[in-house]
């Protein structure tokens, strides 16, 4: 026998815990049915309890008639593998030197060790999550950025079919940032860019990167700088005014391009709060920093292509507004 105090969760009531419920019901309703890409990095993938949580928050995104995409990288895991290899690590202009020899150890860390692993934490949940990478399919096609980067890549097309096959069957797919070059070799990609452009291809309505801090800053240093929103053609100024940190500048320019190629808004949020994406993605606060459409919101943005009962739920609100 147990008893009802006994099963509470301490400090939340059952009433607070319906409340929070029904609060995210207009939000829910806003995204089920659509496809939502989420850059996953930084402390959140290498920390065990962040990356579980963070796997249950895509999960109940899912479970809620969300299309979850996972892009990810994992240049931790391969700095480290590099140097117990003896193989020099170097980074130009922010990207990792790759030679023959090191993009080996890249597509075995990220298509392998990584992938696998972020497959594995989904599937604690159902057997619910594919892992792939930019060579399945002929996903991603890239070519040689740079003659001094070796195999790092930009793409240049990417081959929705084989993401669209796994999101209609109900599966997350989970993407290492691998692609196939056009001289049948492999590319190391950057993840921030594989997900923008995928975000595109596949029609997503949002994309989301995770990091390590609260979104972006004006200056770091200053943290009332913290931006909460602004429009592309902002963000496309920022990228041109040269002030912003080598590493935001790839997810803000990813955030650009995703739009432009029809994505309705960008976030980029600190992957080490607690649930960030719930927060982002279902409270009218969220948290972070928000890239929108220029003459809308990023609370208000369009839609990207939705199953059956969402578009349902969007013939309703029509009719109500009629």
């Amino acid at each position: 026998m147990r008893f009802s105090k006994d099963t509470r969760p301490k400090g939340v009531t059952d009433r607070e815990t319906a409340q929070l419920i029904a609060e995210a019901l207009p939000w829910i309703k806003n995204i089920t049915g659509k496809t939502i890409v989420i850059k996953y990095g930084g402390a959140a993938m290498v920390d065990p309890k962040l990356r579980a949580d963070v796997m249950a928050d895509i999960v109940l995104l899912k479970t809620v008639g969300v299309n979850p995409v996972i892009v990810h990288g994992g240049g931790k895991d391969i700095t480290k593998a590099m140097q117990d290899a003896g193989i020099p690590v170097e980074f130009k202009d922010g990207q990792r030197v790759t030679t023959e020899e090191g993009m080996d150890i890249v597509r075995t860390i990220l298509a392998g060790k990584v992938n696998q692993e972020l497959v594995r934490a989904l599937n604690e949940h159902g057997n619910i999550a594919v892992g792939v990478n930019g060579v399945d399919g002929g996903t991603v096609i890239a070519e040689p950025a740079s003659p001094e980067l070796g195999r790092v890549g930009r793409i240049k097309r990417i081959n929705g079919a084989l993401l669209q096959d796994l999101i209609d069957a109900d599966y997350i797919p989970v993407i290492a940032s691998v692609a196939i070059g056009n001289d049948g070799g492999y590319c190391n990609v950057n993840a921030d860019v594989m997900a923008g452009k995928i975000a595109a291809a596949t029609g997503a309505a949002k994309i989301l990167f995770l990091t390590d801090v609260d979104g972006l800053y004006l200056d770091f240093n200053d943290k009332d700088t913290l931006v909460s929103q602004l429009s592309v053609d902002e963000a496309s100024a920022l990228i041109e005014g040269g002030t912003l940190s080598s590493g935001m500048i790839p997810k803000l320019r990813s955030c650009v391009d995703a739009i432009q190629g029809g994505v309705s808004s960008a976030y980029i949020i600190n992957g080490t709060i607690p649930h960030a994406i719930l927060l982002e993605m279902l409270t009218m606060s969220g948290v972070g920093t928000a890239v929108y459409v220029d003459g809308d919101d990023a609370d208000n943005a369009g839609h990207g292509p939705i199953g059956n009962f969402a578009s349902k739920l969007l013939e309703n609100k029509a009719g109500l507004q009629a």
